[in-house]
């Protein structure tokens, strides 16, 4: 059953044109200086036909659910989910939204000098003003209460989402949101992942922090269960009404 996006909102950007791209199972919500929506359609296609190729040569870098080397001719894209996959010790498959929103929006920026990308929970930020990103949550008391602030100074950075509760994404946890901040929205999409599934009740916040911890490139992270918080790195918590 299709439930509606309602927190793609939660990033202040009403100064920005808004438009969708949806291409097989990847759907991109995009904020830019205009509507590029052709050409992020183009790019999309590009990316997920990289991916899609290499995946019909080597099944298990869609399958495996563990770290998994690539072959030396795999594109580049395929390349950093191996490596984001690596440091954060789970599959590459585990990167591949975060991977499509960085490489279509760094692609993207030849042509707007801001842009937000979400695919499926995962951001991808460019912007020269600062911007509020709100935290959903599911049920959890705190969602959209709690937000964080992003200076434009520290963009491009990508911002992902985890859920044990929220989604259909594959986790083995049952954190109602891991919100990782990184250099790269491929790593910080492999991160969250590997952090919620270290989540199984309040008492693991401090595991996932510790987890958090040995992941180079991570800059920060919040790990919400119910009304419990942790709150670990260089990020600015704010309270929001989004």
């Amino acid at each position: 059953m299709y439930q509606p996006r309602t927190y793609r909102e939660w990033v202040e950007s009403k100064d920005l044109v808004a438009f969708n791209v949806i291409v097989k199972e990847s759907d991109l919500y995009i904020r830019a200086a205009t509507n590029l929506k052709r050409k992020a359609e183009r790019l999309v296609i590009k990316y997920r036909t990289q991916v899609e190729k290499y995946v019909e040569r080597h099944p298990d870098f869609l399958t495996t659910l563990e770290p998994v080397p690539v072959a030396p001719d795999a594109p580049r894209i395929v390349r950093l989910m191996a490596e984001a996959g690596e440091k954060a010790r789970v599959g590459p498959w585990s990167a591949v939204a975060g991977a499509i929103a960085e490489f279509v929006g760094n692609d993207l920026l030849a042509f707007t000098p801001e842009v937000i990308i979400e695919n499926g929970g995962d951001i991808f930020i460019k912007s020269l003003k600062k911007r509020v990103v709100g935290i959903y949550a599911g049920k959890s008391p705190l969602t959209g209460k709690l937000g964080i602030e992003i200076e434009p100074e520290a963009t491009p950075i990508g911002i992902s989402t985890s859920s044990g509760t929220v989604g259909h994404s594959l986790s083995f946890g049952k954190a109602d949101a891991v919100t990782v901040v990184a250099n790269s929205a491929i790593l910080s999409d492999a991160a969250a992942t590997a952090i919620c599934n270290l989540i199984q009740q309040p008492d693991d916040i401090a595991r996932g922090i510790e987890f958090a911890k040995g992941i180079a490139g991570l800059k920060g992270i919040i790990i919400i269960i119910g009304d419990n918080v942790g709150v670990w790195g260089d990020v600015k918590i704010c309270q929001t009404a989004v």
